[in-house]
C-alpha cells in the first residue's frame, strides 16, 4: 500500500488567501495543515506521496525536502486547466504503479489514528465518516447511509439528505478499485471522489465506513480554518520577538520571529502573527495574521489578515483580507 496525500486544489473558496499559497501549506498553529496529515502516517511504515500542481510546485519542493516527501506533480497553472481529484489520482498511479493506496484529502484535520483506520480494512474500499449533526450542513458534503459499517447509499451534495454522516475525504483503496479508475474517467463521469463512490455502488462494490468522533475540519472556508485553530492550537510558539511592556499575550498563541507588540496590545487567545509583523496599540484574537502586516489602532476579531498588508484605526470582525492592502479609518 501507498499514502497519496491530495494537495493539488487552488482552493478558491479561501481567495484572495489561497491564490498565491496552497492551503495544505497554511498554518495552523505552529504547523501546517500538511503537517498534521504527515504526522499521522509516521507509524504506517509506508510510502508517502504528495500530489500537487505546476502552479504550487515550489511551495511544496522546500517542504518536501525536508520532510522526505516525494512530489508527483501534475502539469496544470490554473484552476481552469486543473484535474480534477480524481483525474489527479489516475495521474499519481500512471507514476506510481498499481497497488492499494490510502489517498487523503490535503485540507482535511481529523482526529482518528490511521493506524486504526487501516486495521479495518479487509480490501474492500474503506471510507472514514463523521456525523455534522445538522442536515443543512450535511447538504455540502458526501452523504453516506450505512447499514452497521457497510455504506448502502451515497448522494453526493444532495438537496435532501438522507442522514448527517458524511465522507471526510480519507479513503482506503484495493489495487481493483485503482484499476476501474480509468473506465470511470472514459465513461465521463464527473471528477470527485464521491461519485466515484456513487459509481462504485451502482456496480456493486461493497463499501465499508469507518465512522469517528471528536473532531474533523474541512478547511474549506474562513470560519473553519479559524476552528481548526482553536482546536489545535494548545500551547504558545513564541519566537524571537519585540514587546512593549505595556502589551498582553494571552496563551495560547504563535507569533514569529522578527514581530513587534508594541504599545499598549493585547494579543490571544488564539492568534497567530507571522514573522516581522507589527502590533501597536491593538487587539487581535480568534484571528491569523500572516507576515510582514501592520496593525495599528485597530481591533482585530475572528479575521484572516494576508501577508504585506496595513490596518490602521480599524475593527475588524469575521474579516478575509488580501495581501498587500491597506485599510484605514481617520488619522
Amino acid at each position: 500500500m501507498k499514502v497519496l496525500i491530495m494537495a493539488g486544489g487552488y482552493a478558491t473558496r479561501l481567495w484572495p488567501i489561497t491564490k498565491g499559497k496552497p492551503k495544505p501549506l497554511l498554518p495552523v498553529g505552529n504547523k501546517y495543515i500538511i503537517d498534521y496529515i504527515l504526522e499521522k502516517t509516521k507509524d504506517l511504515g509506508l510510502e508517502v506521496y504528495v500530489s500537487t500542481n505546476k502552479f504550487f510546485e515550489r511551495h511544496f519542493k522546500e517542504w518536501a525536502g525536508k520532510n522526505g516527501v516525494e512530489l508527483i506533480v501534475e502539469e496544470t497553472l490554473s484552476e481552469e486547466e486543473k484535474l480534477g481529484t480524481i483525474g489527479a489520482i489516475s495521474y499519481a498511479i500512471s507514476k506510481l504503479g498499481l497497488d492499494d493506496y490510502l489517498i487523503i484529502a490535503g485540507d482535511n484535520l481529523f482526529s482518528f489514528s490511521l493506524d486504526e483506520f487501516l486495521r479495518r480494512y479487509k480490501g474492500n474500499p474503506l471510507i472514514a465518516v463523521y456525523d455534522v449533526g445538522d442536515f443543512e450542513l450535511a447538504k455540502r458534503y458526501g452523504v453516506v447511509v450505512l447499514e452497521g459499517d457497510r455504506v448502502v447509499d451515497f448522494q453526493e451534495k444532495p438537496l435532501q439528505p438522507k442522514s448527517t454522516l458524511i465522507s471526510t475525504g480519507v479513503y482506503a483503496l484495493p489495487k481493483d478499485i485503482i484499476e476501474m479508475i480509468e473506465g470511470y474517467l472514459e465513461e465521463g463521469n464527473r471528477d470527485s471522489p464521491g461519485y466515484f463512490i456513487e459509481w462504485l455502488l451502482g456496480k456493486g462494490v461493497e463499501v465499508y465506513a469507518y465512522k469517528f468522533d471528536d473532531y474533523w475540519y474541512d478547511i474549506g472556508s474562513a470560519d473553519s480554518y479559524l476552528e481548526a485553530m482553536k482546536t489545535l492550537l494548545k500551547e504558545s510558539h513564541i519566537e524571537e520577538i519585540q514587546i512593549s511592556p505595556y502589551s498582553k499575550i494571552i496563551p495560547p498563541v504563535v507569533i514569529k520571529r522578527g514581530a513587534k507588540i508594541l504599545g499598549r496590545s493585547i494579543v490571544g487567545p488564539y492568534a497567530y502573527i507571522g514573522e516581522n509583523c507589527i502590533i501597536e496599540n491593538s487587539d487581535v484574537s480568534d484571528s491569523i495574521i500572516f507576515g510582514d502586516t501592520i496593525v495599528r489602532g485597530s481591533t482585530i476579531w475572528r479575521s484572516i489578515i494576508d501577508e504585506k498588508c496595513e490596518i490602521r484605526n480599524l475593527e475588524l470582525k469575521k474579516s478575509l483580507v488580501g495581501g498587500h492592502a491597506k485599510i484605514q479609518r481617520g488619522d
